[in-house]
């Protein structure tokens, strides 16, 4: 339920294509559908700009395919993270245009994909381990409107790999950098970019990276200006804040 959708619902009133009693009745689910063990937001393209998300984990899938269902009615794309391929597999018996990402488990519906923004979002990772965090991202960003370099495996143990993809990442206009173990790279590249860098640590790493606690005090205590830091493994929240930065 965005404004193009209400736009184009209060012109067909106007023009006498809808009944204004018909309006009514699709506007009186605003702002959230009730459905017994979820309460669907259909506001919040309105509010935000992007239509909500659905978070898989901890949800069944009959549960799933029942909200991305019920989403699908106000909304052309949709996003669900988090999922298994089971949770896919359900989501398909009712949205057969559903499409599964194996490597980010995400489960996107895209009927109508939003134009490019201008600027580009580089996603950066240290090593082949962070790729799912970073696919997160990656489809995300791609599901919010926005073009994206994948830039992965350059990290800071091998780091002329990074010097040799810096001119790719220096034309973005956001860096979303993914690294495990002690989580440096997202320093090194904040020391050398003139743009945001957000940092995503991940749980990648041997017993004292602590399932990514090591990483996120590490970039939490990063000497490089410019970096931001979002939750341990959290792909998705870096891209969406990512896209709210190269759309302003």
């Amino acid at each position: 339920m965005d404004r193009a959708y209400l736009t184009e619902l209060m012109n067909q009133v106007a023009a006498g294509e809808r009944k204004p009693e018909d309006a009514v009745e699709i506007l009186k689910e605003l702002p959230f559908e009730d459905l017994g063990f979820a309460n669907v937001d259909h506001h919040r393209s309105l509010r935000t700009g992007y239509p909500e998300a659905v978070f898989c984990q901890g949800k069944t899938p009959s549960q799933i395919a029942a909200i991305m269902k019920e989403l699908s009615v106000h909304n052309k794309n949709i996003i669900g993270t988090r999922a298994s391929k089971a949770d896919y597999e359900e989501v398909r018996r009712v949205l057969p245009e559903a499409e599964y990402h194996e490597d980010a488990r995400m489960i996107v519906v895209m009927r109508d994909p939003l134009p490019h923004q201008d600027g580009s979002i580089a996603v950066v990772t240290a090593g082949t381990a962070d790729i799912p965090i970073a696919e997160e991202a990656a489809i995300t960003a791609q599901a919010l409107g926005n073009k994206v370099d994948r830039i992965y495996d350059v990290g800071v143990a091998g780091i002329h790999r990074l010097f040799a993809k810096l001119e790719l990442i220096r034309k973005a206009n956001v860096v979303i950098v993914v690294a495990g173990m002690e989580g440096a790279l997202a320093s090194v590249v904040g020391g050398l970019v003139e743009r945001p860098v957000i940092a995503v640590p991940t749980s990648i790493g041997y017993g004292a990276n602590l399932g990514g606690i090591a990483a996120l005090l590490s970039m939490l205590n990063s000497c490089a200006n410019g970096v931001g830091i979002v939750n341990i493994d959290n792909g998705f929240g870096a891209a969406y804040l990512a896209s709210n930065i190269n759309r302003i």
